[in-house]
């Protein structure tokens, strides 16, 4: 047996995808299903902010996406929104401050429906966060989890609009977060009643250390599939990826 940690990536099928948005871009992406099964539920993961260096291999991300298929049973679709560029590839297209990002989050889902697979939560991490509000409301999808929520970008009309939105949304918020600390947030999603906070003692809001890696994609787990329990940390055939973190 070996301790889960790091960039260690456990089985899974991987598959190098490009999406085609309305208005022409391609992005760049993963997708990671179980090794030898149909997902039990799956993620279109959306990645902090491109001009602060975010991008689909942030590490929660990556690692969501390296763990959870084997770990939770889960489908995971992550991608570069467009102008974003990772060692994956460069997504084309321009920045546009979360509203042209719409498009792209279109595409992925328009992607998960082709290709059959269940119907996903959206799952933002900061400026992801501020994609799924914007636009996530739209599509068919089955819920919302917010990671480090900072409603920089969101307006109150967008994120009120939610309010009575049968679909849950749970918003993972770091205690010490610099942009939005638990406090404030619940004033703030207080527009959306049914929306769940937790509050994650000494967490800030990249989620920085093993500790806070496991704490975080526990709470993703918890949301979508809490039938899953407690993530294990230890697997016996990890694969040849693997390194310290």
């Amino acid at each position: 047996m070996s301790a889960i940690r790091g960039v260690i990536e456990l089985p899974a099928r991987r598959e190098d995808v490009r999406l085609r948005t309305a208005d022409g871009e391609t992005l760049v992406g993963e997708l990671a299903l179980p090794e030898h099964a149909r997902p039990a539920a799956m993620l279109v993961l959306l990645h902090p902010l491109p001009t602060a260096g975010g991008d689909m291999e942030s590490h929660v991300l990556r690692k969501a996406a390296a763990r959870l298929p084997a770990l939770a049973g889960f489908g995971i679709l992550r991608f570069n929104t467009r102008g974003t560029s990772s060692p994956r590839g460069a997504s084309s297209g321009r920045f546009g401050e979360g509203e042209t990002e719409g498009r792209d989050l279109s595409a992925a889902l328009a992607f998960v429906r082709e290709r059959e697979l269940p119907t996903p939560w959206v799952v933002g991490w900061s400026f992801g966060t501020e994609i799924a509000l914007k636009h996530g409301r739209e599509h068919e999808i089955a819920g919302t989890v917010l990671l480090s929520p900072p409603l920089r970008r969101t307006s109150v009309t967008e994120l009120s609009a939610w309010s009575g939105d049968p679909r849950p949304m749970v918003a993972i918020v770091p205690e010490l977060d610099h942009l939005l600390a638990p406090e404030a947030a619940r004033e703030r999603f207080a527009v959306v009643p049914h929306a769940r906070l937790v509050a994650v003692a000494g967490a800030r809001h990249l989620w920085v250390g093993e500790t806070q890696t496991r704490r975080v994609l526990q709470e993703i787990v918890d949301a979508v599939r809490p039938e899953v329990g407690p993530l294990p940390l230890e697997w016996s055939e990890l694969s040849a990826r693997s390194s310290a973190e």
